[in-house]
């Protein structure tokens, strides 16, 4: 601000004086809103800069300059302030011209992929398998039963991918009083057996992290007194679709419980 450079694209305001008799009528801010408007109106420059002392920041914010922060310049014992006035916005980048009828590289394999994830996968409950859990199984060559598909939220209409295929293993253990007695009747999912009877169940280890979309409650006490969490639908709140024991490392879904994606 020191030095004049013709053609720059700046303007910098030094100061704005008010004859002590005139002061308190509104002039400076008069001066300043028709200087910046006839700057605008020439068109030759990019923007207004100042420095001002701390108390002189609501007269220049009412002529429409904004605070940018303290100076690096030093005068004196007070500190400066650096403020500007934007008369030009910055330039648009410039977008290669396409050619009339031509759709841009890609475009419309994006639309189809936004245009498929939108499509819900459709859930086949367990009981469309004719020989149940073992229709649903591969072996992984390391004597593990696991999930042949993808599971998913049974819910019509959710259809949220839980599981992918090949994380789950099969395991028989006993049954688990997941629902309230008085809330089964009415759940649209399937009824559990009646522990200590044992089912069928995928168990996913060792963290939360296996999950594609998983929800937890907060945690109950369970009949054994130990404290549980119920695993929902993260995107419907459908459950509950398995259990887990708060900070533990095993998760179980019950098999009955979830849809399978072929």
């Amino acid at each position: 601000m020191s030095n004049h450079v013709p053609g720059a694209p700046s303007v910098c305001i030094h100061s704005v004086c008010i004859d002590l008799a005139h002061r308190r009528r509104g002039i400076a801010l008069g001066l300043l809103k028709e200087y910046t408007r006839r700057l605008g109106v020439a068109g030759t420059y990019d923007r207004i800069l100042l420095i001002a002392h701390e108390e002189l920041r609501e007269l220049y914010e009412r002529a429409g300059f904004e605070w940018v922060g303290r100076s690096a310049v030093v005068h004196g014992a007070r500190p400066w302030y650096e403020m500007r006035r934007v008369l030009k916005p910055a330039p648009e980048p410039a977008v290669p011209p396409q050619q009339p009828g031509t759709v841009p590289a890609g475009l419309w394999e994006a639309l189809q992929r936004a245009s498929g994830a939108r499509t819900r996968p459709q859930a086949l409950a367990i009981t469309a398998f004719p020989n149940g859990a073992q229709d649903l199984v591969a072996d992984d060559g390391k004597g593990t039963l696991a999930n042949k598909f993808d599971l998913l939220c049974p819910r019509e209409g959710c259809g949220s991918v839980i599981l992918k295929n090949g994380v789950a293993s099969l395991v028989e253990r006993a049954s688990v009083q997941l629902d309230p007695p008085q809330s089964a009747a009415g759940s649209p999912l399937a009824p559990l057996p009646t522990p200590p009877s044992t089912m069928n169940w995928w168990l996913v280890t060792p963290n939360a992290m296996m999950f594609e979309n998983i929800g937890f409650t907060r945690a109950v006490v369970s009949e054994e007194g130990k404290r549980i969490k119920l695993l929902i639908c993260a995107e419907c709140d459908l459950g509950p679709l398995g259990w887990c024991e708060e900070g533990g490392s095993e998760f179980w879904l019950a098999t009955s419980r979830v849809g399978y994606r072929q």
